[in-house]
């Protein structure tokens, strides 16, 4: 009976280490390589380059005041269209006493001259009634007598300036703030009260309003220099806008700068096209935008992506099936790429089995 359990166990002992050996085996062995493959299809390929950048009115003009003071009154709005001389604001002048009093001055110096020379005037004309004196002596008083008048004018309109910023003969006034273009006016940075200062020889003065002509509108952006050289004035873009989801618009490259702009390390150009505007839709300046600019493109031809090339010694390849999970390298010609697809020129067809990489 003992020897019976003994062999028992040893049978079992025997078979356990048989199944660890075998399971452990079966561990170990590897599945094979299953090899995923692709085939070259037809497509069309855009290479296109996106410059960054945003909606910019081409002729937006600054109104600022000829005199300094305080605004009085305001007679536009943002959004409001306005005309070449219409009213924009009224300026109440604060003048300055020093000037003024010297104004006031020269015109009380004049009056007294003018008072001077009507005396003696009038004191000639009666000697010349009497024949005591000749005309042109005469005259010679008489023109005086004039420049005495102009120059109380003069004064006069000296100090109507300083108080009040026009004078009696003048079709305009200095502190009328009127629009010098016609437009729309995109901004009003100061209110009524605001104290502003006039524009100057020294001092570019106080903006009063911003106007632009909102139908020419521009796109201004930056290309990076690896792109640069491959736009041509007059190429089209496609302008997408943040602001107007799933609307597009087509501008016209217009204007490369001839100099590159270092930016966090990288040289970008500035770039300008003008915007092809759809009436159902305004444009707001300051828009941000994206703009693709289609540097090349065919249409329907033989492709493969790009991530299933391989560049071995300065040449190109794709692994082609040659049997059954067998592949072989092979050497093909390409041309334009998107990021994706990869135009391919010789050395493929669409029926050819290639792996996928």
């Amino acid at each position: 009976m003992k020897r019976f359990i003994s062999f028992t166990g040893l049978v079992l002992l025997l078979g356990l280490f048989v199944g660890t050996t075998w399971f452990l085996y079966q561990k170990s062995q590897e599945d094979p390589v299953i090899y995923e493959t692709d085939a070259p299809y037809v497509t069309d390929i855009i290479n296109k380059t996106v410059a960054i950048g945003s909606i910019t009115p081409r002729r937006e003009v600054s109104i600022k005041s000829q005199v300094s003071g305080v605004v009085d009154e305001l007679y536009v709005e943002p959004g409001q269209s306005v005309e070449s001389g219409d009213l924009i604001a009224r300026i109440r002048l604060i003048p300055n006493m020093e000037h003024l009093n010297q104004a006031q001055s020269q015109l009380a110096s004049a009056r007294i001259n003018l008072r001077n020379a009507e005396r003696e005037l009038q004191r000639q004309q009666r000697l010349f009634s009497e024949k005591l004196i000749s005309e042109s002596e005469y005259n010679r008083f008489m023109l005086t007598y004039e420049l005495q008048v102009e120059a109380v004018k003069a004064a006069e309109n000296n100090v109507s300036l300083i108080r009040e910023g026009s004078t009696a003969s003048a079709d305009q006034t200095s502190n009328l703030v009127r629009a010098t273009v016609s437009g729309m006016v995109l901004d009003v940075p100061v209110k009524e009260g605001v104290f502003v200062i006039e524009t100057n020889t020294f001092n570019e003065g106080t903006t009063i309003a911003t106007i632009a002509d909102m139908t020419d509108l521009i796109f201004e952006g930056w290309v990076d220099e690896s792109e640069v050289g491959k736009l041509r004035e007059g190429m089209e873009l496609v302008l997408n806008i943040g602001a107007l989801e799933g609307e597009t618009f087509t501008a016209e490259l217009e204007y490369i700068s001839p100099k590159g702009v270092e930016d966090q390390g990288t040289i970008n150009f500035e770039i300008r096209a003008a915007i092809r505007l759809n009436d159902d839709l305004f444009l707001r300046a300051g828009y941000s935008a994206n703009a693709d600019i289609i540097l090349d493109q065919r249409e329907q031809v033989l492709a493969i992506n790009e991530g299933n090339l391989l560049f071995v010694d300065g040449g190109t390849f794709v692994e082609v099936a040659v049997g059954p999970q067998r592949f072989g390298r092979r050497s093909v010609s390409t041309g334009i790429s998107d990021g994706i697809n990869i135009e391919i020129l010789d050395g493929l067809s669409e029926d050819t089995t290639i792996k996928r990489l």
